[in-house]
Formats: structure tokens, C-alpha cells, sequence
């Protein structure tokens, strides 16, 4: 790819140079395609500011494809035809948008994004979040457990995870509706019911299964690339109060279930080669399922927005425990990968307090409030308030790699 230019004009700056190509599921608006195609969810690759439509480029005979799979509604069944068909599928969409010989067939098979409504890109099978920022669980220590150590004991021994609602995964663009349920003040005898008090994000990264396992096997460590397909951006938007009530003895339950925004792009892990890093050094060594084979630290720089304020710039790159880790921890006990699996980083937080990825530890729980550009404070979200994870990471050729923006807009809760 040394060198390689796309004849569709990709602006300054885009989050999607011919280097990324991600892949989504949009429907055209109202002068939609230029080709005169109908309406109907189809699956797109991003290049610039445009969206190529994939299954008009296969039934133009311009790509191969089993199985009509990217005349399908979703990405399901191109994630579950694995990697050797990803590669071919991505080799063959990187000639179609590079070589001059193929902008006569292709340019008019081009969608604005502007004229493209994003849907859910996958239908999500399983849903898992991790706990894997050792700043962040050291915040959430001192916060929720101030008698106690920061850190559980198992803490760094094992990537600390739970099961999550797939059901409950949106797009990016759907608006959240404040979530009502138990919470409990510390000076209250007895808890209360209404609307969360204490409404959060959460800023994550999180990784798409493609290729399936079958129960009561394992994904060994080095087997990461032969099971996802890609990444993308997660706001696990979060009720603090409700959370803190419910998560004694067995963890997050209705405080993280309500809401789970991705990205509407996902960027395939060959888009991300030049991003990998190595992990932090582990202390203690982990045990041998989970010790390091490759590098998949991934050197990604994520900004956290809030009604048009940057708040947070949280380094993904100091994530303790990395996907590869995640992965051979969720499946050592045999439990199986489907296809559509995601599984999320958990919050991304640094060392400085820019750099925390969520209000819960900017505000430290609501004692130092986070002043916005309009001098408004917030120490927890207010209905109305919109708030925009983006993310980036170096690529090819001095390209940088983006995911397009995470959104949602808070709405009042049902109180009926």
C-alpha cells in the first residue's frame, strides 16, 4: 500500500483515507445514491466523505461475493465468512477506489454520507465489558470503596469483565432516554425510585467478533486477528446511583443495561496495523493463557465532547490489560464466540485528570464539577445534554485512521 491515493477527493483531516476503508450498513435519504437506487439498509465501505455502496458493487459483478453476502442488511454474514474473505474483500475495494481504470464503473455507485442515514452495522449476538484501565479502576476504587483498597485483589491477575445487554446496543445518533430505577442515598435509611440522578459515559473501545468458536474450546492468545473482524467506539452510558445500589454481591446490572452507543463504522483491524503497540510491563506476570504473543496494544487517542466542549482526552494506549487478553480470558472456560460478539474495553482513563473517560472521576463523583464553554458546570449529564466520543490513530503512510463520531443526545426519563 506504499504510496496508494484514492481518485475520490478524501478532505484534510478525514477520518477515512483509502488507508481505513470501515465498514457500516446506511440507508440513502430522500437523492440518495447517484445511481438512482432505491431505499433499503445496505452495506457501505467509508472514503472521505462518501460511502461506497457494496452490494450495487457486486451486483455490477465488479467484486465476487458468496452467497449475495454483501447484498445482506447487515454485516453478519460477510463477519462470518472470515479473515481470508476479509482480506480478499478488502484488497479487492482498495484496487476499485486506487486505480483510475475503475472510477468509471465505481464513482457513480458513491453516496454522500451527508445523504446516508447509519444504522447498526451488525446485529450484536453477545455483549461483554471489560474492566481493563488500571487508572480507571483505581479512581472507581477510591470513589466507590474508600475503606478499602483501590484495586480488587484479582484485579491484575485476570481482565475483570461482565455480561451486558446486546439488546440495549444502538448507533451511534439514538437518543438515550434517562433511565429510571432503585437508588440509595448514603444518609438514606431505605432506597428511593425515579429517574437516575447521576447519569455518566463511558468511553471505550470495543472489538466485533467475526469468526465463531465452538463451545467448550478455547481462543488461544496469538489467535486474536483470526476471530475479529474490527473496532469501534463505546459510550457505556452508565447510572451511577443505580449502579452503586444494585452491584453488591454481583455487579452491574439495570445501571449499565439501559443504553450502549458504538460507532456506526467499523474499522478493520488491517486498518489499525501501524496503531499496535505492546502492552504495558503486567506485575505480576500473568498466568500462561494470558501472557503476550503479539502486540496488541493499539496507540489510539480518544477526545470526549460534551455539548461542543472537549472535556477528556483519554490515551487508549495505557489500557493494562489488551483485547488479546480479553479475548483468551472470555472463552478459557470454553465459553463460545458467535458472530456479532462485541466486546468492549471498559472506560478509558490516563494518569492526568484530562484524561479520564467519564464524569464520574472528572467530576470526582461531583466534587469538582467540569465547567463547559457556555460556563455551565456539569457533574453528572442534564437532559438535553449531547455528548461525542471521537477517536484516531496513526495509519499507513503517515495516514491517520478514525471511526467517525460516537453520539447521543439525553432525553427525560418515563416517568408513566
Amino acid at each position: 500500500m506504499s504510496g496508494l491515493v484514492s481518485w475520490v477527493a478524501v478532505p484534510d483531516g478525514s477520518d477515512f483515507p483509502i488507508t481505513n476503508l470501515p465498514y457500516g450498513v446506511f440507508c440513502p435519504t430522500d437523492g440518495g445514491r447517484a445511481d438512482g437506487g432505491g431505499g433499503g439498509r445496505r452495506i457501505g465501505v467509508a472514503i472521505g466523505d462518501q460511502v461506497l455502496d457494496l452490494g450495487a458493487v457486486a451486483a455490477r459483478g465488479l467484486i465476487d461475493e458468496p452467497s449475495q453476502m454483501l447484498r445482506a442488511a447487515t454485516l453478519n454474514e460477510f463477519l462470518a465468512s472470515g479473515k481470508a474473505e476479509w482480506d480478499r474483500v478488502r484488497t479487492r475495494v482498495t484496487e476499485l477506489l486506487s486505480e483510475a481504470s475503475q472510477r468509471g464503473a465505481v464513482e457513480k455507485l458513491l453516496t454522500a454520507q451527508a445523504d446516508a442515514e447509519m444504522c447498526l452495522p451488525f446485529d450484536v449476538a453477545d455483549y461483554v465489558d471489560f474492566y481493563a484501565s488500571i487508572d480507571h479502576a483505581s479512581n472507581v476504587g477510591a470513589l466507590f470503596r474508600p475503606d478499602s483498597p483501590a484495586l480488587p485483589v484479582n484485579w491484575r491477575h485476570l481482565p475483570i469483565g461482565y455480561h451486558g445487554r446486546a439488546g440495549t446496543v444502538v448507533v451511534s445518533g439514538t437518543d438515550v432516554v434517562r433511565p429510571c430505577g432503585q437508588r440509595k442515598l448514603p444518609e438514606g435509611e431505605a432506597p428511593t425510585y425515579g429517574p437516575s440522578q447521576r447519569l455518566d459515559i463511558e468511553a471505550e473501545v470495543g472489538f466485533v467478533v467475526g469468526t465463531p468458536s465452538e463451545r467448550g474450546s478455547r481462543v488461544p492468545i496469538g489467535n486474536l486477528a483470526e476471530h475479529v473482524f474490527g473496532v469501534v467506539l463505546v459510550n457505556d452510558w452508565s447510572a451511577r446511583d443505580i449502579q452503586a445500589w444494585e452491584y453488591v454481591p454481583l455487579g452491574p446490572f439495570l445501571g449499565k443495561s439501559f443504553a450502549t452507543t458504538i460507532s456506526p463504522w467499523v474499522v478493520p483491524l488491517p486498518a489499525l496495523e501501524s496503531a499496535r503497540i505492546a502492552g504495558p510491563v503486567q506485575d505480576p506476570e500473568p498466568l500462561p493463557y494470558l501472557r503476550r504473543a503479539q502486540d496488541w496494544g493499539l496507540d489510539l487517542t480518544i477526545e470526549v465532547e460534551c455539548n461542543g466542549t472537549v472535556v477528556s482526552r483519554p490515551p487508549f494506549a495505557s489500557m493494562y490489560w489488551t483485547a488479546d487478553q480479553q479475548l483468551a480470558h472470555l472463552t478459557v472456560n470454553g465459553a463460545s464466540l458467535r458472530t456479532g460478539d462485541l466486546f468492549a474495553s471498559g472506560t478509558v482513563s490516563g494518569p492526568e485528570p484530562g484524561q479520564r473517560g467519564s464524569f464520574l472521576e472528572l467530576s470526582w463523583s461531583g466534587r469538582e464539577p467540569v465547567t463547559l464553554d457556555d460556563g455551565s458546570t456539569r457533574s453528572f449529564l442534564e437532559d438535553g445534554d449531547t455528548v461525542v466520543l471521537r477517536a484516531s490513530g496513526p495509519g499507513l503512510n503517515g495516514t491517520r485512521i478514525g471511526f467517525g463520531p460516537c453520539t447521543g443526545t439525553i432525553r427525560p426519563a418515563i416517568t408513566d
